[in-house]
């Protein structure tokens, strides 16, 4: 007699799920999402997200966890400071629901690996970033794979979810972004590009490190378990003996040496020692103490100091650093000798402080010089220092609770419900809604039409593309140019790169090409050509669209009328009752696509992580920390 066979008895937890979702659970059940960021937004997401019971999550963060998270990133503790962010969230995570498939991936979310086919394999992509760029690169794939994404951001009280539909919705890049008054710095700890991550860190950071509460007050825990990770977590323990060896030596001749060779010697070591880190981007350099203590010559720190409105070299802040090191030392200590209740003193930043002021302005010129980034003066880091508000934990986790409720809408397929949402402490209402607003048709991102070339990269050139598929395929005339995201490859008075291989003008696989009509009478709209590496046969095209093309002309707008709507700028003005977007709005630096494209002669190398933020006035905004 055969066995009888049994049907799976659903869990208490499905239950659950079926009779709160209805059908739409089913879907859920079998769909596989991505979420790009696991910080502030990103641990409360996830965690709605694995509660749910959405079946395969993967997350992609390239940061490292901080001090400073655990205050609102609930899926960290202290043990796992220094770690990846995804990986830990992916543990943590996956205790909530170990029926939900996840993997992290500490990576950049701008690799090559994350290519368009790669985002074509999700049914639906969370942005939960505080970084302008990579969220303008992770709209443009989206929009590239066809795959919806859920936008979010916050400052402060405020917040936003936005719906981005290829085709049906605004994308992030349909509004042209103020000039900002916040800035993200989710990667001050690992990845400065901006003089504010270096100021953020000296402040945030080492001068809370030094004089106030040490990541060494981490207690002793029991690592049996996590034979996994053991290399890490010798290295944290060999960081933590050392801070606090150096905390120790507070007040002695031989203080400032132990912090610098840490935080700008030994930390800067092991950075570089991640090679993944460094794949796309300039290696830190070190620095030696004794080299750079010779070079100081014999210039007092305080008359280097007073000198506010100068930029100051390597051996002026060194100067400055060490000076101020001795007096803030002394102040501590002094604190602490008058310390009753047996409450521990500690120092606090003021930026009309000029004993703390004089250390964060020197560590942080000290720290981007190490990566390369612009120094800014004494005067000018005052302004941006003094300025830093932390992000606040609940609405980080209303605006992920949007997020999945918006997410159910396309899961149901019922995109004329989905809503851009708004989270505003001062008016009538907390939440606010409002329709989603169709795409902008001059739009540079989304306002395009779009499509694959695909290339043969041992025979493919320039020409061929101009000559076989713009000219003779798609019926360009002779008035157009050719652009990637470093400057223009062709025009009609630039034929130099014509006879150059795409891998010459480093134009390789995932990258992306726009092509302008610069007709007169009736241009096309702009063309975004995705690029595909694959080996044609030799009697075949080495250049192949990947479908026939009807591109659109662009519309004509009136000249008066364009006046009129906008007053004579550059850009339309906000449409009436338009709320203020703080997710896109107010953490946004202006777009780099409405810029003139700058001409190359030839293909250089370029750095690309050089993209400053410059605060040149006192009345810039708040920074906020949202890592």
């Amino acid at each position: 007699m055969e066995p009888a066979t049994t049907k799976p008895v659903a869990t208490k937890r499905e239950r659950y799920y079926r009779q709160s979702l209805g059908a739409v659970y089913g879907r859920i059940k079998q769909s596989r999402v991505l979420m790009v960021g696991a910080g502030g937004i990103g641990c409360e997401l996830l965690k709605n997200l694995v509660l749910t019971g959405f079946a395969e999550i993967h997350i992609v963060d390239l940061d490292t966890i901080d001090l400073s998270n655990l205050n609102r990133q609930f899926l960290f503790r202290h043990e796992h400071i220094k770690k990846s962010k995804a990986l830990v969230a992916k543990e943590s995570a996956g205790k909530f629901n170990p029926h939900v498939k996840l993997e992290a991936h500490h990576a950049n979310i701008k690799d090559p690996q994350f290519n368009i086919d790669w985002f074509a394999s999700f049914q639906l992509v969370f942005n939960a970033l505080d970084n302008i760029d990579a969220r303008r690169h992770v709209n443009k794939m989206c929009l590239a794979a066809n795959v919806p994404l859920i936008e979010s951001g916050t400052t402060g009280f405020n917040g936003q979810v936005q719906v981005i539909i290829k085709g049906k919705s605004e994308c992030y890049d349909c509004n042209t972004k103020e000039t900002p008054k916040t800035f993200p710095v989710c990667t001050i700890r690992s990845t400065p590009s901006q003089p504010i991550h270096c100021i953020v860190w000296a402040k945030s950071y080492l001068f809370t490190e030094v004089f106030g509460t040490s990541e060494d007050e981490v207690p002793d825990f029991d690592h049996t378990e996590d034979s996994e990770n053991a290399a890490e977590i010798e290295n944290l323990r060999k960081e933590a003996h050392a801070l606090k060896e150096i905390r120790k030596s507070m007040g002695s001749d031989d203080f400032p040496r132990k912090i610098f060779e840490k935080v700008f010697t030994d930390d800067i070591h092991r950075l570089r020692n991640m090679e993944d880190m460094w794949k796309t981007r300039q290696k830190p350099t070190a620095l030696d103490f004794e080299t750079v203590s010779k070079s100081s010559g014999g210039e007092a720190g305080d008359s280097v100091a007073k000198r506010d409105q100068d930029t100051w070299n390597l051996a002026e802040n060194f100067t400055v650093f060490c000076n101020s090191l001795r007096r803030l030392s002394r102040r501590l200590q002094q604190a602490q000798e008058g310390e009753t209740n047996g409450v521990s003193q500690v120092l606090s930043f003021d930026k009309d402080d000029d004993d703390t002021l004089d250390f964060v302005a020197s560590s942080a010129n000290i720290r981007s010089i190490i990566f390369g980034i612009e120094s800014r003066s004494k005067f000018d880091i005052k302004q941006m220092a003094g300025n830093i508000i932390p992000a606040i934990a609940t609405t980080n986790a209303m605006t992920a609770s949007l997020c999945v409720l918006q997410a159910f809408k396309i899961m149901r397929g019922d995109l004329n419900k989905a809503k851009m949402v708004f989270l505003e402490r001062s008016g009538a209402r907390v939440v606010n809604s409002e329709s989603l607003r169709p795409p902008n048709p001059d739009c540079p991102v989304c306002g395009v039409m779009s499509s694959r070339l695909v290339v043969d990269p041992l025979r493919a050139t320039l020409n061929d593309l101009v000559q076989d598929i713009l000219k003779s395929d798609l019926g360009y005339g002779d008035e157009f140019s050719i652009n990637n995201e470093v400057g223009t490859l062709y025009d009609p008075d630039l034929e130099d790169n014509l006879s150059k291989k795409f891998s010459e003008l480093g134009v390789g696989a995932d990258s992306f090409l726009t092509i302008i009509d610069d007709d007169e009478e009736n241009p096309r709209v702009n063309l975004s050509l995705s690029i595909s590496e694959k080996s044609l046969p030799e009697d075949s095209k080495p250049v192949v669209l990947s479908q026939s093309l009807d591109i659109p002309r662009k519309r004509t707008v009136d000249s008066s009328q364009a006046e009129q709507h906008t007053n004579g700028t550059t850009e339309p003005p906000a449409a009436p009752g338009k709320r203020k977007r703080a997710g896109s709005g107010s953490l946004d630096e202006p777009g780099i696509e409405g810029q003139k494209v700058a001409k190359r002669g030839k293909v250089q190398d370029t750095d690309q992580e050089d993209d400053l933020i410059l605060v040149d006035g006192p009345s810039q905004g708040a920074i906020v920390i949202d890592d």
